[in-house]
């Protein structure tokens, strides 16, 4: 079981533990994250937005699941929230709420003595990069995401159509993934421009608390409608993308830390290709049983725009094991406009609770 509890997570399939319907012959569940926010940025009152330097905003995931048999379960990941919520969304135009499918997967697992397989199809998380395991509020120990993860980054939040292959085996896990669209840009599959993509990745646990991977994608990534597809240039399933990354965690007493490198090749034909290398470390530390601190540091270069830095600081508070509190602080550095310096200070708020109902 504690293999197939490691292939579980791997696959981004969010399942609570201890429930009496992960138990039974056949089950639905539903676990909720819900999350509060507010937020003071600098980043509220430059172009385009020019808003208030205050918001505040709300976030609902929801992570339904119905365990048919033992083999075959369906689970989702739907989420509602405002704009702006997320920090990337702050130099957007807009205000709204919207609902996205971050997931929906029928899966298909078989377990032995020997490794464990894990078989879905249907909407999935990118199987790029390690965040995606964190993506959620109540996971994620500081408030803001990584670079280079976001809305609009080269590794989007979104989810894309496709299948994807799971395996651990020992100490060694794997995941490749073939979709529809690219993780820098995901695609309806009622979209045109759906072009195949590949992604996938693989790790060792050196010992437990402590693994290293790599992951990789590849694939068409622009669409006609695309704000940097100009008039003339190729077709778009002519100019792949390609990515590579590493990621390292560990995780000992009340330390946990994570780390990720990534760079990624966007082609064309009328402008020059866009590099970017990104990278980013994190650590947490548990204080006492109710609070602890974190930290996580970034730097982003890229061959279109200027050099980012980035630190992020929180502390969190759990009143009880449903609730968790954050106030975090994040630095933004432009070291080539050394007059551009973005500060955000926020307060977030998140609330867990899962209903369930087993039959054996």
């Amino acid at each position: 079981m504690r293999r197939f509890a490691l292939l579980w997570a791997l696959s981004g399939v969010l399942w609570s533990q201890g429930l009496n319907a992960q138990e039974a012959a056949s089950g639905l569940d539903l676990r909720v994250t819900l999350s509060g926010e507010a937020a003071a940025s600098s980043l509220l009152t430059g172009e385009p937005r020019y808003g208030s330097p205050v918001t505040g905003g709300f976030r609902s995931v929801f992570y339904p699941t119905w365990k048919i048999s033992d083999h075959w379960t369906i689970t989702g990941a739907l989420q509602l929230n405002s704009r702006p919520y997320f920090y990337d969304s702050f130099t957007t135009t807009g205000y709204g709420v919207k609902g996205y499918v971050l997931q929906a997967t029928a899966n298909y697992s078989r377990v032995s003595d020997k490794g464990s397989l894990l078989v879905r199809l249907g909407q999935l998380s990118t199987a790029f990069g390690s965040f995606p395991l964190r993506y959620d509020d109540a996971e994620n120990a500081l408030i803001d995401m990584p670079p280079p993860y976001g809305y609009y980054g080269p590794v989007s939040s979104l989810g894309v159509a496709g299948a994807q292959v799971d395996g651990v085996r020992g100490r060694w896990d794997g995941r490749v993934q073939f979709a529809n669209s690219s993780p820098a840009n995901p695609r309806s599959i009622f979209a045109h421009d759906q072009y195949g993509n590949w992604a996938g990745g693989g790790g060792y646990t050196i010992r437990q608390g402590f693994r290293v991977g790599v992951s990789a994608y590849r694939g068409p990534y622009l669409d006609r409608k695309y704000p940097y597809f100009f008039r003339g240039e190729a077709n778009p399933s002519t100019l792949p993308a390609n990515a590579v990354g590493a990621d390292v965690t560990w995780a000992r007493g009340h330390w946990n830390v994570f780390g990720e490198w990534q760079k990624f090749t966007m082609p064309y034909k009328l402008i020059p290709t866009f590099h970017e290398q990104a990278m980013y470390a994190e650590v947490k530390r548990g204080l006492t049983p109710r609070w602890y601190g974190a930290v996580r540091g970034g730097y982003t270069t890229s061959s279109a725009s200027t050099d980012e830095f980035s630190l992020e600081v929180a502390a969190g508070y759990r009143p009880n094991r449903f609730q968790l509190i954050k106030l975090g602080y994040e630095y933004y550095y432009y070291p080539n406009d050394s007059h551009k310096n973005d500060h955000t200070v926020a307060l977030q708020v998140v609330t867990n609770f899962h209903l369930s109902a087993a039959q054996n």
